[in-house]
């Protein structure tokens, strides 16, 4: 990897450490990373470019920068693998104080953006996303069902599944209500969002906001993934927690009833179970899958623990149900 540098644009790195999932190489005081985009479409880089550039242009000193070639290309091909290369200010990463506020300014920026973003965009899509998931996951459960189950992971996942498929029909239902009977405003628009806004997305040793990360969303997306992580990891003691975080986001950009209503569509669609389903059946590591089943263990033994916190959710983030007018879900209280 290293030899694209070299080779394709004059750089020859001092170092090079891993972050999170990505490679990072140091050069002449700045950062380097490379991304193979072999299999992305023309369209999608093109509109990750534009999007870039609006947010430099607009403040963002994290936001990473496409680098072209000593030739003035963008891409550049070895081994018949195509690759671009990103490139940031050395900014080390702090504690993720504020986050609330720095995603709403993040989300702040995005909304911005006056090109017409088609190709990376989720907007309204959600309904139509989810269904396809809900149909392939009723497939799988037949499939496992006429062949018998194999292993202890297909047992929790037979046991589990119809459960989990009521949820999700829960979460498209309240979807489908709040797109009929809520209006969305100024801060509803779409706005650049990440595929999963998880610890870490950010960077780790540094601070790097990377466009490969990115789809183009309602900020709804951002909230309720946080929302969702800061769950899972203290489930016990996650109040304080997404208290402040929706208290810090609103001090930037306050919250509208329909967005408020799309994090609660997207908290009560259990993505993590979805997920872990189907990264069992894409997976051939034995390593793996004993990770995803011991996940999925964990997912059912608190089954009732996330009920009750969907039950609460309104209160906790103290959201003004009753001058909103924002129905709750009745099998949750």
């Amino acid at each position: 990897m290293e030899d694209i540098l070299s080779k394709h644009y004059g750089l020859q790195p001092e170092r090079s450490f891993k972050d999170g999932r990505a490679q990072r190489y140091m050069a002449d005081g700045s950062i380097y990373t490379i991304v193979n985009v072999t299999n992305m479409e023309q369209e999608n880089l093109v509109e990750l470019y534009k999007i870039t550039e609006h947010m430099k242009k607009y403040g963002d000193r994290y936001v990473s920068s496409f680098v072209p070639t000593s030739e003035g290309r963008f891409l550049v091909t070895e081994k018949e693998q195509d690759y671009t290369v990103l490139k940031n200010d050395y900014y080390s990463r702090g504690a993720d104080a504020k986050l609330g506020r720095k995603l709403a300014k993040f989300h702040q920026r995005g909304r911005a953006i006056e090109e017409k973003i088609t190709h990376i965009s989720r907007i309204g899509q959600w309904k139509s996303l989810w269904e396809k998931r809900i149909e392939q996951m009723e497939k799988a459960f037949q499939l496992v069902i006429e062949n018998h189950p194999a292993d202890e992971f297909e047992r929790m996942f037979i046991d589990s599944c119809p459960y989990y498929l009521g949820m999700a029909e829960n979460a498209v239902q309240y979807l489908v209500d709040t797109e009929m009977d809520d209006n969305p405003v100024y801060t509803d628009s779409g706005t650049v969002c990440h595929e999963r806004f998880l610890e870490g997305v950010w960077g780790r040793e540094v601070t790097i906001r990377n466009p490969f990360d990115w789809v183009f969303d309602h900020g709804g997306r951002d909230i309720a993934e946080n929302t969702r992580e800061s769950y899972f990891k203290r489930q016990n003691t996650y109040q304080p927690d997404i208290h402040q975080f929706f208290r810090d986001y609103q001090s930037v950009s306050p919250l509208s009833s329909f967005s408020w209503r799309l994090v609660y569509a997207r908290l009560l669609f259990p993505l993590h179970y979805f997920e872990t389903v189907e990264n069992y059946y894409l997976s051939e590591s034995e390593g793996q899958h004993f990770q995803l089943a011991e996940r999925m263990q964990g997912y059912l033994n608190t089954t009732r623990h996330y009920e009750r916190f969907l039950g609460s959710f309104y209160q906790v983030a103290e959201v003004p149900v009753k001058s909103y007018g924002i129905p709750g879900v009745a099998w949750l209280g």
